[in-house]
Parts: C-alpha cells; structure tokens; sequence
C-alpha cells in the first residue's frame, strides 16, 4: 500500500499564559491511499488538532508530515492554499451558506476555484445526482433534513475531486438511522471514487461501520493502533475497551460476575471467540470425555470487517479434575478467564 499521509514524530504545542500544553506529541501514523481511517478519541484527546494539521490550518511544532507526497511542515500558505484543494472537509454542523440553495452550496468551491459556469453547473447536477439530491438542487439549507443537509455537505466536498476527504465528527449532531444513510454514502464515496477518508468521531459504532483501520488517541498521543477487527476483538488499552464496551458488550462486568456467581454454583469462565477457532466440538464432547456439563450463562458473537468474534461465559460442572481437563483443553485453543470465587 501507498501512504497518503505520513505523521513521524509529530508534536503540536500552544503556549498560555501559565504553561506550554501539547496537544499531540510524538505521532507516529501512516494513512494508505484509498483506505478509511478511523481516529477516535474523547473530547479534548487531539483529534481535531490531528485533522487541523493534515489540512494545514495549524502548523506542525515538531516532527514529519506528509500529505499527498508534500512535506506539510515546509509549505507557504499559498502553497497550502493549492494543496487543500486536494483535500475535501465535512463538518459536524453542516457549515452551508443559509441564503444559497444547494446547488449554490456545492458550487460556491468551484467558484473560488476558477470553474466556468457551464462547468460549474455540470460538476454540481453530477454531484447532486451521485448523493441523491438532484431534485432538491433549488432548495435552501433550511429545508433539508439533517441528513439532506450533510448530504449536501458531502457533495460540496467533493466538488473539486480531492483525493482526500476528511470528516471530523461529521454524524455526531445526526439520529442513529440518519448516521447510517451518511456512513453508507462515505463508504460508496470511498468505493466508487477511491477517495481515502479520514474519519474523526468519538463514536466506536461510527469506526465500526465504516472504517478499514483505527487510531486510538488520548491525551494527545496514539496509544492503540491496527486493524478494526483486531483492535475490536483484542484490544490491548484500557480506554479502547471502554470505548468498544460502548458498543459491544459480551463480557460481563464486576456487577455481572457477582450476580452469575450468586445463581450458578459451578465454575465461571470466559472463553474468547474467533472465526478461526472452533470450540464447539469440544464442548460437544465435554460430558463423554470430561463428565462435565456446560451452561451458557452470558456473552454474544459478532461480525467486524466479515469475521466473526466474540466470547461465551460458560458454567462449568462436573467433578474437578473434568472441569480442569477441559479448560485447559479450551485453553489449547483460545484465550480462557476463569472468574476466581
């Protein structure tokens, strides 16, 4: 794969009055062309900043940043100006022009830009048509839906065919049916065009819809990085598995564990699931080759990028040297929890 963006190194400090903060500091992180990246954080985590920097509105402290083959750190501002025509932006709120229609909205970067009328006008009637809202061309801002208007805000990004789009937190202000209609479209965005979109939210279902790869960033550093699948059935920091405990919640809790331990008298285990790893045999043997029987007592199995995962806790019973025999035969397989009593 060829990287689109390339952060090595990269550190973003503001000074106040009382100290010299780091918004991002020691950034390491490779965008390949095509793919959609995911950046999640909470508020404040330096997210947005990242974005700042990809698009050149804030300039680098310290480090290495590469967009699209240029050296960010190394351009004038009207050289920046040329490269950010090459790099489309959506936002949370829409940010359309109230007293222009919708086709007005999605030529108005086609103005700035220099197009021809005749251009102009079949550069927005090709847009619209591709998000679903060439018969609303004539249309003001204000009697769109949430999700019209976003739709609008997509085609506007598009307008000046960038090879890369950026949508920092561009579902947060819409309703969970109207996020999936937007997440649909950036997906066939990125499929039909080969666009490579860079997706900022602080919502794991977002990154979880849509997104190839993900970065999780906190406290202005990436502290987890990989493949959404990987980074979903096996996260490896504590604030990844609260933000993936947001959406998917097959492991119990403590509060869980108590209440299964105060109804189920056998033994207590977690067992990971993965698409590669069968243990349903063993379990279908348990009784004959363990004496030991098993209850389902909480968990579920997923789907993320076409593979499944998940994990099962199970209820162990039947006499002790079975029971061990058995976790440590499912051990053999996959990874195993056994709750302590």
């Amino acid at each position: 794969m060829t990287a689109i963006v390339e952060f090595r190194g990269v550190t973003k400090s503001f000074d106040t009055r009382q100290q010299r903060v780091h918004a991002l500091h020691e950034i390491d992180l490779t965008i390949d062309e095509g793919e959609i990246f995911g950046v999640i954080g909470r508020s404040g985590a330096g997210k947005s900043t990242l974005v700042r920097l990809i698009n050149g509105l804030e300039r680098l402290s310290s480090g290495t940043l590469t967009v699209d083959g240029h050296d960010i750190g190394s351009l004038r501002e009207r050289d920046l100006r040329a490269m950010r025509l090459e790099i489309g932006m959506i936002f949370q709120q829409f940010n359309l022009f109230r007293s222009r229609t919708v086709a007005g909205n999605v030529a108005y970067p086609l103005r700035v830009a220099g197009w021809p009328r005749a251009d102009r006008d079949r550069r927005v009637a090709e847009l619209l048509d591709f998000v679903g809202l060439l018969d609303r061309a004539h249309d003001y801002p204000e009697q769109l839906s949430g999700g019209q208007k976003q739709r609008v805000g997509i085609a506007r990004a598009l307008a000046t065919s960038p090879r890369i789009l950026l949508a920092d937190e561009a579902t947060s202000a819409l309703d969970p049916e109207t996020t999936l209609e937007v997440l649909r479209l950036l997906r066939k965005v990125n499929r039909e065009l080969g666009i490579t979109i860079v997706v900022i939210t602080h919502e794991m279902d977002v990154v979880r819809a849509i997104a190839d790869r993900v970065a999780v960033i906190e406290g202005g550093r990436i502290v987890e990085q990989g493949s959404v699948f990987d980074i979903f059935s096996a996260p490896s920091t504590d604030i990844a598995k609260r933000f993936i405990g947001t959406v998917i919640r097959n492991q119990p809790d403590a509060d869980d564990l108590e209440r299964l331990q105060s109804v189920h008298e056998g033994r207590i285990v977690t067992v990971d699931i993965r698409e590669y790893v069968q243990i349903g045999h063993v379990l279908g043997r348990a009784h004959a080759d363990h004496g030991v029987d098993f209850e389902v007592v909480f968990g579920g199995i997923g789907a993320i990028q076409e593979r499944s995962f998940g994990s099962l806790t199970l209820e162990l019973t039947g006499p002790t040297g079975g029971v061990d025999a058995l976790i440590g035969h499912l051990r053999d397989l996959t990874t195993v929890t056994e709750v302590a009593r």
